[in-house]
Parts: structure tokens; C-alpha cells; sequence
């Protein structure tokens, strides 16, 4: 069985944790990417190849130049304030590019494909944790250009022979362990990357969006699951299609919630240091409390996650940040 594999967005950060895993795991990886958010640096394995997913014909001369197995698509814009104000440019980028990379697909005969989604598409659920049945709803750009992607996908299969795997993510986190991947994009606005940002004194302090949410210390709560483990649930989906079982949408969470500030003190804990939070306004399309019933992706494609812990998350972060943080400071004094 071919082994190579297409990467979209494998430069930013849950994509090069996968291709990570993709490559000590002997896949053949390429990688498609326009490092408008990633980092080349960050491609630990395989070819990178520099091109963006409006560029059909580019796009196309790569598929038509590699025999692939399977494809995995990250390539998304994916700020949820930013979507609010600029719906366009996230219907371009996200469901327009889907669309290029269908259509390619389809003229070279791909047929398996793992798409990165997202809880955004359940929107503000009337109960949680929330399953796979749950209502599709979502309440911002974002969560919509996601659900008109699985939309392509599911109709475009109907009419082939694709199959796909859908992993629904919630809120993605942390930190390659040892040091060598993580978070690199430089406005990144994930909380616990914002927290570990003003805990290393980066920033002047952290804004809590919402203090009036309906829940117990009156803040948002959502379900953070670490990059690692969701990155080897894309390589259990690609060996759930290599095995040639039917298609699915899966969610990838822990089903534990966390609020704004019980992760803001997590932080201060860990990290050892007091910083400044700052009560504002709700920001538009933030839902109040969004959590994953893990139950499907673990009988359906064996999934055992191993980092299903906050203070995991949280340390991996810190420890990448500050390995961040020396690396800057050595490069202005010239230390190798």
C-alpha cells in the first residue's frame, strides 16, 4: 500500500505535530503550505512544498507529480473575533480552498481524506458534553465555513468513492514534550497560550471575555484537549481508512470542562507567578460552555490518549514558551 501522504497545512501547529508523528511513524509525508501562520522550521519530516490552496494549478501539478494515499487538510484560518469581522476572507480560505482540494482529489483519484473540523460547528449546544448527534447549529463565520466544509466532503462522497474521517476539535493545547513543537504562531489568542504568555511577562496581564456567563464562577468553559493526542488520533484515522472501514465524524475531546479561571489559576500555580486579569465585555460568537463526549473516537478507532490532564497542557506550554524565550534572548547575544 502507497504510504505517501498530502499535508495541508502542515507548518502550523497541530499539523506539525501530525506530520511529526506521520514521519517516526514511516509515512512518506508532503507537506502544502503558504506559512502565512506556520513555520518551515516546524516540518520536522518530509518535503515541504510552499504554495497556497487558491493557487489550483499549483496545487494540482503536486498531486499530479506524487501518487498520494490519503490526504489530511489542517489548511484554515480559524480566529473566531476575526471571522466575526472579516467573513469573506474565512469563506475564501476555509470552504472555497476545500473545494480546490476536492477537485483535485477527484481528477487523480484520491479517495481517503481526514479533515480537521471543529466544535464551532455545534455552536451553543443545549447540553453538555455534547455527541456526534448533536445538533449542528454554529453560531459564528468560523463554525460556519467548517460545517459547509464537512458539508462538501459528505456530498462529495456520496457521489465517489471517497471516505473520510471528520474529527470535530475542541479546544487544542499544549506542547510536543520534548521540546521541539509547539504553538509559533505570534498572535496566537488560545487562552492557555495567552495565560503562559503574561506568566512569562509577555504580555501585561490576561483578559477574561465575560464574566456573566451561566456558569459556576460566571466564565466560559470549554473542553482542552493536548495537541500530542490529537495528533495520533489523525494517524488512528488514517490506519481506521487504510483498513478500508466506512466513513466518520468524530469528536476529539476528553469530556472534562474547564473554565476561563480555573485555567487562569492553573497557570499561576504552575508557573509560580502572580499576573494581572482583567474583566471585559463578551466577545461575539463565544459560546458558554462547550465540553466533547470522547466516547465514538475511542470504540471506533481505538484512541487512548496519554496527556488528559490540565496541568499537562499547561507545562508543555510553559516549557515550549520558555524554550522560545531563551532561544530569542541567545540569538540577541549571539549564543548558539
Amino acid at each position: 500500500m502507497n504510504q505517501k501522504v498530502l499535508v495541508t497545512g502542515g507548518a502550523g501547529y497541530i499539523g506539525s505535530h501530525v506530520v511529526r508523528q506521520l514521519g517516526e511513524a514511516g509515512y512518506d509525508v508532503v507537506v502544502y503550505d503558504n506559512c502565512s501562520t506556520g513555520s518551515p522550521q516546524a516540518v520536522l519530516h518530509g518535503e515541504l512544498i510552499i504554495g497556497d490552496l487558491k493557487d489550483s494549478e499549483s496545487l494540482s501539478q503536486v498531486f499530479r507529480q506524487h501518487e498520494f494515499a490519503a490526504v489530511l487538510h489542517f489548511a484554515a484560518s480559524l480566529n473566531v473575533p476575526e471571522s466575526v469581522a472579516r467573513p469573506l476572507d474565512y469563506y475564501a480560505n476555509n470552504t472555497r480552498n476545500t473545494l480546490n482540494l476536492l477537485r483535485c482529489c477527484n481528477d487523480v483519484g484520491v479517495n481517503q481524506i481526514i479533515f480537521s473540523s471543529t466544535a464551532a460547528v455545534y455552536g451553543q449546544p443545549e447540553a453538555s458534553p455534547v455527541t456526534e448527534a448533536t445538533p449542528t447549529e454554529p453560531i459564528n463565520p468560523y463554525g460556519r465555513t467548517k460545517l459547509s466544509c464537512e458539508w462538501l466532503i459528505r456530498d462529495y462522497a456520496k457521489a465517489s468513492d471517497l471516505r473520510y474521517v471528520i474529527l470535530r476539535y475542541f479546544n487544542v493545547a499544549g506542547a510536543e514534550p520534548g521540546g521541539r513543537l509547539g504553538q509559533m504562531t505570534k498572535d496566537a489568542s488560545h487562552l492557555i497560550r495567552v495565560t503562559c504568555d503574561a506568566a512569562l511577562k509577555r504580555r501585561l496581564g490576561v483578559k477574561i471575555f465575560g464574566t456573566d456567563f451561566p456558569t459556576p464562577d460566571g466564565t466560559a468553559i470549554r473542553d482542552y484537549i493536548h495537541v500530542e493526542d490529537l495528533a495520533t488520533a489523525h494517524l488512528d484515522a488514517l490506519a481506521y481508512l487504510q483498513q478500508g472501514k466506512e466513513s466518520q465524524i468524530l469528536n476529539c475531546g476528553y469530556g472534562q470542562g474547564y473554565s476561563v479561571r480555573q485555567v487562569i489559576e492553573r497557570v499561576k500555580v504552575i508557573s509560580g507567578v502572580d499576573f494581572p486579569v482583567i474583566e471585559a465585555e463578551r466577545r461575539a460568537g463565544d459560546p458558554v460552555c462547550v465540553t466533547a463526549c470522547g466516547d465514538k473516537i475511542r470504540q471506533v478507532l481505538g484512541w487512548q490518549p496519554k496527556y488528559n490532564n490540565l496541568d499537562q497542557i499547561v507545562y508543555t506550554t510553559l516549557n515550549w514558551e520558555m524554550r522560545q524565550q531563551e532561544l530569542f534572548f541567545n540569538s540577541l547575544v549571539g549564543v548558539a
